[in-house]
């Protein structure tokens, strides 16, 4: 995180973490459509329309005197592109972890979560936020919340938003609880101060 205490201008990273065709994509743009600037929204595709690399869109909020910007990335899914995962993930400030609900994919969201913190070892939760996003709560069967918290060895304390992300269901509010929880959490106490 980028605190500019002259401007008072705050900047920030959120990725989208997740398998492939879990829904992050999809998450991003209910979101930015929800805020009315779905125009801002960048996405490297490939021609069937899966994420080829990423998705980015900025956000900006006022906050009192300050400014937060928010720069939103989602990391695709495909493994044929998992080398470009660890190059968006660098300098995250939050995460948010798209899993799916089918119960048939529960192996592909286990491996994601296991790889994510295979990238942050402890700090993943502690240190830099995660919440997450159990999509595609329309499909039946779907997983129990109570299954999907024991397929990734949660704790009860992880929050966990049950998701329709085709139909922007919870978008807003998971954006405002990891940034609460970025804004509030270890990462504001020793951040990087630029325009001092």
């Amino acid at each position: 995180m980028l605190i500019d205490w002259s401007q008072r201008i705050i900047q920030t990273k959120i990725v989208y973490y997740g398998p492939a065709m879990s829904g992050k994509t999809a998450s991003i743009r209910a979101l930015f459509h929800r805020l009315n600037i779905l125009s801002r929204l960048e996405s490297i595709e490939t021609t069937s329309g899966r994420t080829l690399f990423f998705d980015y869109g900025p956000i900006e909020l006022s906050q009192g005197e300050w400014i937060i910007q928010i720069h939103i990335w989602s990391a695709t899914g495909q493994d044929y592109y998992a080398e470009t995962r660890s190059t968006v993930l660098a300098g995250t400030d939050g995460i948010v972890f798209v899993a799916d609900s089918n119960p048939e994919l529960i192996r592909e969201n286990q491996r994601c979560w296991e790889e994510l913190r295979g990238f942050y070892g402890d700090r993943l939760g502690a240190q830099l936020p995660v919440v997450f996003a159990l999509n595609k709560r329309d499909i039946w069967p779907a997983i129990s919340r109570f299954d999907f918290i024991n397929s990734l060895g949660l704790n009860g304390s992880s929050q966990i938003f049950e998701t329709v992300a085709t139909q922007g269901l919870f978008t807003l509010e998971i954006l405002q609880d990891i940034l609460r929880k970025i804004l509030l959490g270890s990462n504001l106490a020793q951040p990087k101060k630029i325009g001092t």
